[in-house]
């Protein structure tokens, strides 16, 4: 287990390598022309564009590769669970991972400086992006798209810290550097480690054996956000220690995150139009998130709908169990996972240009299943 001290130094840390080239372009004042090509760039396969600066080319070429102790098979069990519950992982990440980052002051402070409080859509199409290219069949081989992905959000990363750290908005003294390795840590965690805790407490049954193949997926590609390999924990385990001892005990109410919380509860209930969904998101979210986190993010509290969620199985439980059966539990669960397999994409973006590609395996298989559309919005929607 990594040190308290190392792990207190990774607030000081970013990403050398990703920073070196930011700091290329915004000198050299390239960083549209290097924009442009990389939007076309997508495919693992895909060669690196002549046309870009050399630190980009030296940058995409010594991350092409996964690490070299990632296990094919273990990979390929996380594809199949993901085939199987993606649209649970998505509910979760909709209606509890999003809160919880929101519900790190520091993090959400970076957001705001960056994004500002009305773009919540971009934040959750980044986000459904970067793990519906982790979980595709070979994402990091062969006909995946993930490791691109995993380059440019570094490069993101980097941007904004560039963005930040020159703004005269941020005090690396005290706050350390913005999107630091402390940070990344913590969103990985975040988005292995309590993705599948909130799918328990919604009532999705979750083996430990997928469980451990889910976060195995996510340490792969943890090193590969280069987040030090020494400070991600090996087993299901230490990473639930540390998600605990790291992540939950910085959460905390911030004027940034419960305006975040709430755009994002705002966004959530434009996707159940009428009256008969009122209070429903509110009541999902505070049964995934802890009830602390749910009550400094100020998510509203209905009693009707926290019963129903809370009644017997749980809502989501009955929805596994009886989605033939019940329409309101079936509605509820799709419109949640849709927001994460691109079903409800040109709603999210509100006239704003996006890219969000559903791997052709995951979406192949979902259409059979009748989880997701046989034929998702192409990339660049408006």
């Amino acid at each position: 287990m990594t040190s308290t001290e190392a792990l207190e130094a990774l607030k000081f840390q970013g990403d050398p390598q990703a920073d070196a080239v930011i700091a290329d372009l915004v000198a050299s004042g390239r960083s549209r022309a290097v924009n442009a090509v990389l939007a076309h760039f997508r495919g693992n396969d895909q060669p690196i564009p002549e046309e870009l600066p050399e630190s980009v080319r030296a940058f995409l070429i010594a991350t092409d590769n996964p690490p070299a102790w990632a296990d094919p098979r273990r990979l390929a069990r996380a594809y199949e669970f993901f085939v199987d519950d993606g649209v649970h992982v998505a509910s979760v990440l909709t209606f509890g991972a999003m809160v919880n980052c929101y519900a790190h002051p520091r993090a959400a402070r970076a957001l705001t400086l960056t994004h500002g409080l009305n773009q919540p859509h971009r934040r959750l199409s980044e986000t459904s992006q970067f793990v519906l290219s982790m979980m595709g069949r070979d994402a990091f081989g062969t006909g995946g798209g993930f490791v691109p992905a995993v380059q440019k959000t570094r490069l993101i990363h980097a941007a904004v810290r560039h963005l930040l750290t020159t703004s005269g908005r941020w005090d690396v003294a005290a706050d350390g550097v913005p999107v630091c390795q402390q940070d990344m840590l913590g969103a990985l965690l975040i988005f292995s480690v309590q993705v599948i805790q909130g799918m328990r407490r919604i009532g999705i049954s979750v083996t430990e054996e997928e469980a451990e193949d889910y976060y195995y997926v996510w340490r792969v590609a943890g090193e590969m956000l280069g987040i030090p390999a020494s400070a991600v924990p090996e087993s299901l385990a230490e990473a639930r220690d540390l998600s605990a001892t790291l992540v939950e005990a910085a959460y905390g109410p911030s004027t940034e995150g419960t305006a975040l919380t709430r755009d994002l509860l705002a966004l959530y209930e434009r996707l159940f139009p009428g009256k008969v969904f009122d209070g429903i998101i509110a009541a999902m979210v505070r049964q995934v998130v802890n009830p602390e986190v749910a009550d400094w993010m100020r998510v509203p509290r209905s009693r009707a709908w926290g019963r129903v969620v809370r009644t017997g199985t749980r809502l989501v439980r009955l929805a596994e169990g009886a989605e033939d059966s019940s329409e309101l539990a079936e509605a509820v669960l799709d419109r949640a996972g849709a927001l994460l397999l691109g079903g409800s994409v040109r709603t999210l973006t509100t006239g704003q240009s996006t890219t969000l590609t559903i791997p052709t395996d995951l979406r192949e298989r979902w259409a059979a299943a009748g989880k997701c559309p046989a034929h998702s919005p192409e990339p660049t929607l408006t």
